[in-house]
């Protein structure tokens, strides 16, 4: 179903490409110096000229020039003046927000059309670099054995399991073509995902950065995307992959294809429209993927099993199943993205960009393996609209205005119907205790929330002389969220209708009164609000540049409204405890709102012509999720103690102080180093302390306490050598704190433990990370493998026959996972079918080894797959259709085992 919708909205959005206009993207800048080579003297006069564009300057009286506002790509520049010899300088790389330095001799002209071909220094790209930063342009992507973006910017020094040089998940910001796109209701990831075929660069910034970046304390990640040329491209490829490993012990099914297969499609058009100055790009990619964990079907939903029994023969069990093979953690996925670009003036570009992500995906629950039916799936459908208008006001000045607005839908249910009549009662829902697995039954959770969102961006950039470089800008954000969240209950719920029962003619348990439903806000089972809170930004920054050395320098102000109430007295938090005493009741004054001021400092600093170091330090400020904020807003305490957690309106913004000092050296023509040292410490994360009602009821209220901080080093080698490059990059990393996550203080209070007081290792303290890559390339054909170590993260040891006093004095995650290490590899060949048409065939295999990776590990034993298992548990277990070690045998504790990935694809 998910194909034919993307077939029809690939085709409209491409219908919508001919006829309309459209967008402008991140930009970057050319500068440099031109001498007299024989003089020294500034050559002012000189005509600097950008290949294949409009764009181009003239020397200044000092020798400078600068090209503003240049979209990021690879360009020639040449270099004229009359009675002087011409040169083009090639492969120069023009990224987002840097700038790429020029310093070019030139000398008489010895013979009239001569023209001296140079290329481009590796210094010109790093000269301005006040921090850690990596573009990542689109030939590179190409170049990966990669699925995603995601995965692309996992193999970055520096960012280890999804966290930015050790901070939380949630501290990242994601941008497509400038404007953030994050999942801020949850805090981890982005609402929208673009394919790696529409990025022309990607940015990724690990260490500090400058004032015009907000919401995110520890990375930041902006696709810029890709624009039609003067020329019809396109692609569309097919691929087909399956899972070759000899663990079919491991993972059930994984020698049957049918069962494992994976789908993907692809679809690249791109060119002019219907009259001059009007292009087009458009991506779609649709996947169907049953990936490779899978349940076996031996029970039914309805099927009602009951092992409590000391005597087999006294056991109910009812197998309707047809004991096949079910996936289980299969997905579906279609991504669509549009994007016009409509140069109206010589200074003015519009782009109007359209994406649309709809995915179904499901998780592994090794719990339901017999009853794979049973188990919710989550769901997101999400659309964004985006306007921008670049207009250059001269040589010196332009401005971007950026529109967006983005239509998000999540939802985790078995059925979208809350009162579908599928849904069966809870009474099959039995047996987890004796055999280790359900029977029968179906997880009850059906939440769903939509978020509409409105972002009105204004950036401002003034060349104002050769050495500085003002940059202004402001930012409104609109949120609506409507969240729903609740529990399926039976309409016959608490009578003495709930429990009864017959016996079809099949012998089967059928129960009598059943009805789903969903109760309302006023209850423990639901939870319904619609919230409306916003944001306001602004920042201003001057970039100095200098002959040696460029000062980045900045100050950014954030403004976040929660826009609603939250009750005066957390002890009665929704007046349920009666009292003559108003002191005792609460009243409900408006949320304040949160305001921050943020120092950003950047400087570079070259020595030589081949050597760059670095220093940067800044604050950096991030609201928590929305959810802290709004959780629970019905305000209801249930009567049992650490049963209930509470969002709190009145949280601030959390805070990271970061310092970085860095050394780039230049080894040789075909080597170049890079090093980096950092440190942050962590203020008011996200946290949860505990209120005591006036009834002595015990709840858990977010608010702002824990600490954490960060020290570590990055060292990044690239090579080239004609046909053959690489890169290794290596992470060295100490991550502590006093809570893994938020409700850690709550949990441990309620499990009568201890609180943490000191700093530990988080659970994504790995003390080495080491990426590599090395690519072999022809015209025709290539090839690319990189590999993947990691040390291994901490987790917590749980002792067996212990005292009960090793649990309550315990520090969290006290020891480490084994490490674990992979290679992929990509490979491709083209060839000429007829005319501009190609064809190339493409070979991808993840984890080429076949390594068994632990995810994951019991806490007994320190390994996965294992487990220490006593006398008094294997008595305990009663089932006639699996043993004691199926519980313990988890296949989702491995990573995904060697995965072979075939596509054929047409080029024009």
């Amino acid at each position: 179903m998910r194909l034919i919708k993307g077939l029809f909205l690939t085709i409209a959005v491409l219908c919508l490409a001919l006829p309309t206009a459209s967008t402008g993207q991140t930009t970057g800048k050319i500068a440099g110096m031109v001498y007299d080579k024989e003089t020294g003297d500034p050559l002012a006069g000189a005509n600097v000229v950008v290949e294949g564009t409009s764009m181009g300057a003239a020397v200044g009286l000092d020798g400078s020039f600068y090209i503003i506002n240049v979209p990021p790509d690879t360009y020639t520049l040449t270099f004229s003046m009359v009675g002087y010899e011409t040169k083009k300088v090639t492969d120069l790389r023009v990224s987002v927000n840097r700038t790429a330095y020029v310093k070019l001799e030139l000398g008489p002209e010895i013979m009239e059309g001569d023209v001296i071909v140079v290329q481009a220094d590796k210094i010109t790209n790093k000269k301005d670099q006040t921090s850690s930063m990596r573009t990542i342009s689109s030939d590179k992507i190409e170049a990966l054995p990669i699925e995603n973006v995601n995965d692309v910017v996992s193999m970055q020094a520096g960012v280890v399991n999804g966290h930015f040089r050790g901070g939380r998940r949630n501290e990242v910001s994601y941008m497509i073509d400038g404007l953030q796109v994050d999942e801020n209701f949850g805090g981890e990831g982005r609402n929208v995902d673009v394919e790696t075929e529409s990025v022309q660069d990607l940015e990724v910034i690990t260490g500090t950065f400058n004032a015009e970046y907000g919401r995110a304390m520890s990375g930041v990640v902006n696709a810029v995307i890709k624009e039609g040329g003067r020329d019809f491209h396109g692609s569309i490829t097919g691929f087909y992959s399956n899972y070759v490993t000899p663990h079919t012990d491991i993972f059930p099914g994984i020698d049957e294809p049918s069962k494992n297969r994976n789908l993907d499609y692809k679809l690249t058009l791109s060119g002019p429209a219907y009259f001059d100055n009007l292009t087009f790009f458009v991506n779609s990619r649709y996947q169907d993927n049953n990936n490779h964990l899978n349940g076996i079907r031996r029970y039914l939903v309805h099927d009602y099993s009951d092992y409590a029994a000391d005597n087999p023969e006294q056991w109910i069990t009812e197998q309707n199943g047809d004991s096949s093979i079910v996936p289980m953690n299969n997905s579906e996925n279609l991504s669509v993205l549009g994007k016009l670009t409509y140069k109206a003036l010589d200074n003015l570009k519009l782009s109007l960009l359209y994406t649309r992500n709809d995915d179904e995906w499901h998780d592994y629950n090794h719990a339901f393996k017999y009853v794979p039916e049973g188990v919710n799936a989550a769901y997101r459908t999400t659309s964004m609209y985006s306007l921008q208008v670049n207009h250059m006001l001269g040589n010196s000045a332009f401005y971007e205005l950026k529109y967006s607005y983005m239509d998000n839908y999540n939802g985790w249910y078995l059925y979208e119907d809350p009162n579908d009549s599928s849904y069966v009662h809870d009474g099959y829902l039995r047996n987890n205790a004796y055999t280790g697995f359900f029977t029968g039954g179906q997880q009850k959770g059906h939440n769903e929330r939509t978020i509409f969102e409105r972002n009105l961006k204004f950036d401002f950039n003034w060349q104002a002389t050769n050495h500085h470089s003002f940059k202004t800008g402001i930012q409104y954000i609109n949120h609506f969220i409507d969240n729903r969240e609740s529990s399926i209950r039976n309409l016959w719920e608490g009578t003495d209708n709930e429990e009864l029962f017959h016996y079809n003619m099949f012998g089967e348990r059928v129960y009598d009164y059943y009805e789903p439903i969903i109760k309302g806000d006023t209850t423990i089972y639901g939870e319904k609000y619609i919230v409306k809170p916003r944001e306001f930004s602004a920042y201003i920054q001057d970039k100095m540049e200098f002959q040696e050395m460029v000062i980045n320098l900045g100050m950014r102000m954030d403004y976040f409204d929660p826009n609603t109430t939250y009750p005066s007295n957390r002890r009665n938090p929704d007046n349920s405890i009666e009292s003559d005493d108003p002191d005792r009741l609460s009243t409900y004054p408006e949320a304040d709102a949160k305001y921050q001021i943020s120092p950003r400092l950047g400087l570079a600093y070259q020595l030589g012509k081949r050597a760059k170091l670095h220093f940067s330090y800044g604050h950096f400020f991030q609201m928590p999720p929305m959810y802290a904020l709004y959780q629970n807003h019905s305000l209801q305490v249930q009567p049992t103690d650490f049963a209930t957690i509470m969002g709190n309106p009145q949280l601030k913004s959390q805070k990271t102080v970061k310092y970085e000092i860095g050394l780039w050296q230049q080894l040789n023509e075909n080597m170049d180093l890079e090093l980096s040292l950092y440190y942050s410490d962590i203020y008011d994360l996200l946290s949860m302390k505990i209120i005591s009602t006036y009834n002595q009821t015990e709840y858990g209220l977010y608010t702002n306490k824990d600490y954490g901080n960060v020290k570590g080093l990055e060292l990044m080698y690239n090579v080239a050598f004609g046909n053959i490059n690489g890169n290794i990059n290596y992470t060295l990393q100490y991550t502590r704190g006093n809570a893994d996550y938020p409700q850690q203080t709550f949990d441990r209070a309620g499990n009568n433990q201890d609180p943490v007081n000191k700093l530990i290792p988080m659970s994504w303290d790995q003390r080495h990370t080491l990426n590599a890559t090395v690519g072999y390339y022809k015209e025709n054909y290539g090839v690319t493998a990189t590999g993947y170590y990691n040390s291994g993260t901490p987790y917590t040891i749980d002792f067996i026959d212990q005292s009960r006093l090793v649990n309550i004095n315990l520090s969290p995650n006290n020891n480490y996972q084994p490490s674990t290490y992979r290679v992929d590899l990509t490979a491709h060949y083209s060839f000429n079918l007829f005319s501009d048409l190609r064809g190339r065939f493409t070979l991808n295999v993840y984890n080429l080894l076949d390594r068994l990776n632990d995810a994951y590990v019991n806490p007994q034993t320190g390994r996965a797959y294992t487990d220490i298992i006593e006398r008094t548990e294997r008595l305990s277990h009663r089932s006639d259709f699996n043993t004691y070690l199926d519980r313990v045998q988890n296949p989702s504790m491995y990573t995904a085992p060697r995965e072979i990935k075939l596509g054929f694809g047409i080029e024009f």
